[in-house]
């Protein structure tokens, strides 16, 4: 099909009644003002924020989309810029031009795509990007334009990343996903391609999160039911009460192995485009 253009295929799903959850879990719901103010205040947000330095300085929200991200760097007190093409006012610059106005937070939108960012070398402390990567038309040069517009020292966070296994697991992924067949804007990449990527523009990774491994990737499962999830073939055999104590996250013992079978999860792991997470830095300036 492919024949709608992204704001066509969002509001596809906006209007379908049976489709709410995930419009919600999306944050394609209106107001868009209680829809960024409920992702600052997410668990995924509280994650992403807890990994980046305190908010003093320039931050770039790379393919802002609606802007929730943008706003909650604002509110977190970084200054912030938006990239974003599109000039929607559903799910591009238009939304984020609203959401500034609406909410007072300061955000500057440039219409831009991630291959050539127009900006000088050494401008930003942190590039955000949320869901983008993935879309990266050359992935290897988006991640040497992130490089050079960081400020050495600097962070870079990709989240949500879509993963392969295998190249040809990408037809499934992408037959599987709710959107793609109406625009067909969706791509997915090896675990080794992103890494490659940035180790090539000469980003220093400093974690990796796999599907499991944080609220980033696993929301809107919500960290109990991450537990109980990753817990339930074991409390099967032998009683929650007892699983609980075992894998109590109240204790270094316990938080060792429920880690280790979180692990063991993710390295079973083989769905077409699971979601990962990215933390890499610009050697320099505070590492100097």
């Amino acid at each position: 099909m492919n024949e709608m253009s992204w704001e066509q295929a969002v509001q596809w799903l906006r209007d379908r009644p049976d489709q709410q959850v995930l419009v919600r879990a999306c944050y394609f719901d209106d107001p868009l003002t209680e829809a960024a103010e409920r992702f600052w205040q997410s668990e995924e947000w509280k994650a992403i924020a807890a990994l980046l330095p305190l908010p003093s300085g320039r931050a770039l929200d790379m393919g802002a989309g609606r802007g929730i991200s943008s706003y909650a760097l604002a509110r977190d007190g970084w200054q912030v810029t938006a990239l974003e093409p599109d000039p929607s006012d559903l799910v591009g610059a238009g939304a984020i031009r609203a959401l500034s106005r609406d909410t007072g937070y300061a955000i500057d939108i440039v219409a831009e795509y991630s291959e050539k960012l127009p900006f000088a070398d050494a401008t930003f402390d942190v590039v955000n990007c949320r869901q983008v990567l993935h879309h990266a038309r050359d992935l290897r040069q988006t991640c040497l334009e992130i490089f050079r517009v960081l400020k050495p020292g600097g962070v870079m966070i990709a989240t949500r990343e879509h993963v392969l296994t295998s190249r040809a697991d990408l037809d499934t992924f992408l037959q599987q996903h709710s959107l793609h067949k109406f625009y067909g804007g969706e791509n997915a990449f090896l675990l080794d391609e992103y890494l490659d990527a940035m180790r090539g523009a000469g980003l220093r990774i400093d974690r990796v999160m796999a599907p499991l491994d944080s609220p980033i990737n696993y929301f809107p499962m919500t960290v109990d039911q991450q537990f109980l999830y990753c817990t339930r073939p074991v409390a099967e055999k032998i009683g929650r009460p007892l699983t609980n104590l075992l894998f109590s996250r109240d204790h270094v013992i316990g938080r060792f192995i429920f880690n280790r079978l979180v692990a063991a999860i993710n390295a079973r792991d083989n769905t077409p485009g699971r979601l990962y997470s990215f933390l890499a830095a610009k050697p320099g300036g505070r590492d100097a």
